[in-house]
Parts: C-alpha cells; sequence; structure tokens
C-alpha cells in the first residue's frame, strides 16, 4: 500500500548502559574494515545509512567501529558524542562548505541514550518489536503517510537523524541527503520513512484505511477523466 522500493527494516537498539548480570557482547561485529584516510577515519561501511538497504535483504549487527567513517552517524545513533565528533574531518568538511550550519549540527536530534550496538534486519524476520522500523517509499508512499500522520515533520538533511526522532517515539519522513543518496545508491525518486516499533500496528491500521479512500478517489477522478478521452 506504500510502495515501497524495498523490504521495511527493523532497528534495533542495545544500549551500553547494561546490568551487572547481562554479558557483554562481542567488542565488535567482525565484518571488515575499509582502509583508513588520512586522518585515521574508517569503517565497515562508507555511512551506516548503508545498513539500511544491508538490512532489507539480511540481518547484521553493529557496532561504533562499523559506524565510524561517518561521524555524523554515528553522532545520530548515540555511538558518539558531539564533543567526541566535532572536530572530526569529516564533520569540519561539511561546515566548510556551508552545507550544514554549526546550529545545525547542535541542534540535530540524536539518540540520547549511549549506544553499545544496532542490529538491522528485514521486518517480516523478526520476531521483537523493534524500535524503529524504516522504509523506502515514493510521493504517492508519502502522500498515504501524510493523510495517517497529519503532523508527519518531512526532513532534510542529514538524512540519518530520522532514526533518532522515531526511537524518541516520532514518525518522521527525509527528503534524503546528497551524502546518503552517494553513499547508499538510493535512487532519486525514493524517501525514507520511520515508524517507533511500538506505534507500528495502530500505524498500519491508519495508513490501511487512507489507502482503501485514496484507490477509491482515484477510481473515481479515473472514471470522471474518462469524459476528457
Amino acid at each position: 500500500m506504500l510502495h515501497l522500493a524495498a523490504a521495511p527494516v527493523a532497528l534495533t537498539f542495545r544500549s551500553a548502559d547494561r546490568s551487572p548480570d547481562r554479558p557483554a557482547p562481542a567488542a565488535e561485529s567482525g565484518l571488515p574494515m575499509a582502509p583508513a584516510n588520512k586522518h585515521g577515519r574508517t569503517g565497515a561501511v562508507p555511512a551506516g545509512c548503508v545498513f539500511w538497504v544491508q538490512g532489507a535483504h539480511a540481518p547484521v549487527t553493529t557496532y561504533a567501529a562499523d559506524h565510524a567513517n561517518c561521524s555524523v552517524g554515528s553522532l545520530t545513533h548515540g555511538f558518539r558524542t558531539l564533543d567526541e565528533v566535532a572536530a572530526n574531518d569529516d564533520v569540519q568538511a561539511l561546515l566548510e562548505a556551508g552545507w550544514v550550519g554549526h546550529d545545525d549540527v547542535v541542534t540535530l536530534p540524536v539518540v540520547t541514550e549511549r549506544t553499545e550496538s544496532v542490529h538491522y534486519a528485514p521486518l517480516g524476520s523478526t520476531t521483537e518489536t523493534p524500535d524503529v522500523v524504516l522504509i523506502r517509499t515514493n510521493a504517492r508512499g508519502l502522500m498515504t503517510i501524510k493523510d495517517a500522520v497529519p503532523d508527519l515533520p518531512v526532513e532534510g538533511k542529514p538524512q540519518c537523524h530520522i532514526v533518532a526522532m522515531a526511537k524518541q517515539g516520532r514518525v518522521a519522513a527525509s527528503v534524503g541527503c546528497a551524502l546518503s543518496r552517494a553513499r547508499t545508491g538510493i535512487r532519486a525518486d525514493e524517501a525514507t520513512c520511520v515508524f517507533p516499533g511500538s506505534l507500528l500496528p495502530d500505524l498500519i491500521d491508519q495508513l490501511e484505511h487512507h489507502a482503501r479512500l485514496d484507490a477509491r478517489m482515484a477510481q473515481y477522478a479515473g472514471a470522471d477523466a474518462q469524459r476528457f478521452a
């Protein structure tokens, strides 16, 4: 009903604040790391948003080092604090180019709890309620989502902060950003939207309702347009 470009992806966060009786996981995911740039920045993928694409096909559990090539994504997903990434070369490049301003970085929505890991998987393969569900849709899909969620915020750059918004309980959409599109290969006609996992059952009911209304109105308009054929 939302004309998705890929399977919905379930994101499940694990906080770094573990209780003493919880065993610590492996320190790293074991994913291969790219060669570091001249500033030492590297990761398993160019940016964490690449895991949105991979997670639509197969489960993958990621840690801070896997996301570290993108300082902004490390910040928004709770792996790093602003103080830890502010001086990094990629953040400075964005600021120096004027792509974002200092105030944009300071006010960026972020996961406030320190994150230990994020698990990505196709939603259909998950058995537990995820923290966030991310979809890739088109303008027609966004039309239906906007009907179901009238106060839907449609965000811009950087794209990854909508995950933090959903983690905080908000449905949010994004038109994407140049960095993410270049790194992920997400098509120009795709947008992203995120849902808090706990709200998904009620949201699906609303989405189905409005999709049926859209289909009925489209059928009416199509029949009416035959007079002009």
